[in-house]
Order: structure tokens, then sequence, then C-alpha cells
């Protein structure tokens, strides 16, 4: 089996158009198998660099047998050149590939990725109903009275979920986001305040609920220990991105001063990326994106460095719907599986109609498709109504 040419697509993300531009690719075979594949940079800046990155990389993969799914990986990681140099932008460039020939590998053999990797730990997979400052299915946001933080966490119970995620900090009581040199250094004693009425708030009217904590980096160290002496007193499940990632030794003196378990790595790549907070212990629960951490083949490596260390693994979801079918295959597999994301973007129609199938958690908790490879794919919908797409079908040689 040959590659004949890959399809790359920036996709219409509808109503979240302006916020969101999903990047996808299909891989096409000389026997008619195809996979789908996603790169995660679908949000924030960069996803321009992403489309063209997964172009430029597709060129070096023609010809080659897609059942070969290391070789590949290693023939991009070192033979770009900047490979080696690593980033968010050369590790979603190779996640989109790698998905994909995982999906055409699975499909080859008629298995689901899930027995590639080691067969099923599982049925079904717990989910937490994630960023609800956003809003949750029919009720949007933002958040800003401590009340509104009380609906919407009754909202998604309601919905059989019983852990959610919330990040406290982004917006005021207004419902305004807060400036990010708001929230580092010395910030007004106002922001400590409204964090614990509503952390408060919630845990006194759900004593039993699992709470993540969400920062998105927008702390610093003095900041995030403050918020950490919260996460302790309310009892919170996990205290996810309190400082920035560029400096693993502020994880590390974090983890030393909380005892909340610290969770990242959605902006942490491969396993060079993560190897030391590992060594420092500083992460408890691990969330590398299956489309920017390298793929599928560099997750199940990732997810199996973090068992060495205790770490659990839940995969960030966030993207569109190939990162959300992908994430579930890895959790299937692995041991150490700690929790499902199921992000509030991933219940709005305007990304699910982007998937040729329905997938959505019943009661707080997803089961495992057996369609052959991701068991998911793009819909003639998300292929029809593609922004921007180009087609690769030359070969050139990478610079190995």
């Amino acid at each position: 089996m040959k590659i004949t040419k890959v399809d790359v697509y920036v996709l219409d993300a509808g109503e979240q158009r302006g916020a969101r531009y999903p990047i996808c690719c299909r891989i096409h075979t000389d026997e008619g198998i195809y996979g789908d594949g996603e790169a995660g940079i679908a949000y924030g800046t960069g996803y321009t660099a992403a489309y063209g990155m997964v172009i430029d990389m597709a060129r070096h993969i023609i010809g080659m047998d897609p059942m070969n799914t290391e070789l590949i990986w290693e023939t991009i990681l070192k033979g770009t050149f900047w490979g080696q140099g690593g980033g968010v932008v050369v590790f979603s460039g190779m996640s989109a590939i790698d998905i994909a020939l995982m999906d055409i590998k699975g499909k080859k053999l008629g298995v689901p990725i899930y027995q590639l990797l080691g067969g099923k730990c599982r049925d079904e997979l717990r989910c937490y109903a994630s960023q609800l400052q956003f809003g949750w299915t029919t009720k949007i946001g933002p958040w800003g009275a401590t009340k509104e933080y009380v609906d919407i966490v009754r909202h998604a119970i309601s919905e059989g979920y019983d852990a959610v995620k919330i990040d406290f900090t982004t917006y005021d009581e207004n419902g305004k986001k807060i400036p990010h040199l708001a929230k580092e250094g010395f910030p007004d004693r106002s922001l400590y305040r409204r964090i614990e009425e509503r952390m408060a708030a919630i845990r006194e009217e759900f004593p039993y609920i699992d709470i993540i904590v969400e920062n998105h980096c927008q702390t610093d160290l003095n900041s995030a220990i403050r918020i950490g002496e919260l996460c302790d007193k309310y009892d919170m499940m996990a205290y996810e991105e309190p400082v920035t990632m560029l400096n693993p030794d502020m994880m590390k003196e974090l983890h030393q001063r909380v005892r909340t378990p610290l969770a990242a790595g959605e902006r942490i790549y491969a396993r060079w990326g993560y190897y030391n907070f590992f060594k420092d212990n500083s992460l408890q629960l691990i969330q590398p994106d299956a489309c920017n951490c390298g793929g599928i083949t560099e997750l199940k490596k990732i997810a199996d460095m973090a068992h060495v260390f205790d770490a659990r693994v839940q995969v960030h979801v966030a993207g569109a719907v190939i990162t959300n079918a992908a994430s579930i295959q890895l959790e299937a597999a692995i041991p150490n599986f700690g929790i499902h994301e199921h992000h509030f973007r991933t219940t709005q129609e305007c990304i699910n109609k982007l998937g040729k199938y329905e997938m959505q958690p019943v009661n707080g908790k997803y089961l495992i498709p057996d369609r052959p490879g991701l068991g998911q794919e793009l819909s003639d919908f998300a292929i029809e109504t593609a922004l921007m797409h180009e087609t690769v079908d030359q070969y050139v040689p990478a610079a190995q």
C-alpha cells in the first residue's frame, strides 16, 4: 500500500468562525483506504501556520507505505531540520499526519485504533464538563455573578456529569475579561475574594462532585500559590495550568507548596517536553493534546512515561471531531487513564456536524466506538464547506 495524495483543509466552524479554524487532512492510498487527521491549533494564533506545515510535511510522505508509522514519524522529525527544534506548529503538523496514518492502519486491519495500542482497558470513559465559564450545551456564558456559576454547574450535573472544570480567573463579576497582567505578581485582593466566593458557593451546593480549577497559565507563581491554597481549602480534584510551561522549575516549586494535584500538558509537546515535569514529579494529571503532541504514536509513549511516574492521563480535547475521536481511542487503551475532557465547544452543533458520526457522552460517560480506525471521519459537509483546501500529490524528499 502506498500514499498517493494528501488533502489538507481549513474547516468552517460556523458560529465559532473567527475564534476557531480546525485544520484537518485526509491521506489517500492506492488501495482506496483513507485516513483523517487534525492539527491542534484551531484556536489562538497560528492556524495558517499549521495549515502550511501539514502541506509541507505531506510532500515528504507521498509514495511511502502508510503502515510504517514509526518510520514516517522519524522521517518527519529528523528530516525536516526544524522538526528537532519542536514547537506547537511542528508537532501539530506531525500529529495530523500521524493520526490519519493510524486511521488508515486500523481500517486496513479492520480494527479500532485502541487494538493497535494494546486493546481496551475499559468499555466507557468517565467525562467532565469542561470550561463552564463559557457555558454548557444550551446555556451560553460568559458568567460573572457567583449564582451563575452555581447554576451552570447544576445544569451540567442535570445532564449526568459528576465532574466539572471551571476557570475562575477569566471573567470579573460583570462577565468581562480580566487582563492577564491583573492576575500576576500581587493582584488586587478582590481577585482572590471573587474566586473564593465562587468556589465556596459551588462546593456548598455540591459537596461531592469533582472540580478541576483551570488557570490557562494566566497566573504567575505568586498568584498561583494563593489560588492553590483555595484549591486545597475547597478540596478541588486538580489545579490546571497554574503557571507557564516555559519554566518547569515553577511547577516544581508550586507542587511543593500546594497539596491539590497539578495538571498541565496542552502546551507541552512530545515526550521530550514532558521529561523535566516527570523528573520533578510536578504533574499528577497530564493533559497532552493528541493533535499537537505528535499524534497517537507519540501520545501513547507519553502516557507510558507518565505511568512510570504515577501520573494519570486526561487527553486535552478542545479542537474538532478528529481530536475527540483520537483521544477516546488512546484513553480506552491505557491503564493510567484519569478522566475524559468533554469541552463546551464539543457540545456545539457547528463543531459536531464536521464529523460523519454523532459522538456525545451519555450521562457523563463515553462508550468506546468499535468502528475500524478512529471511529470517526470528516463529514461530506466539512469537506464541501472548507474555507481552504490544497491537494499534495508530488513527492519532495526530506532533507535527511
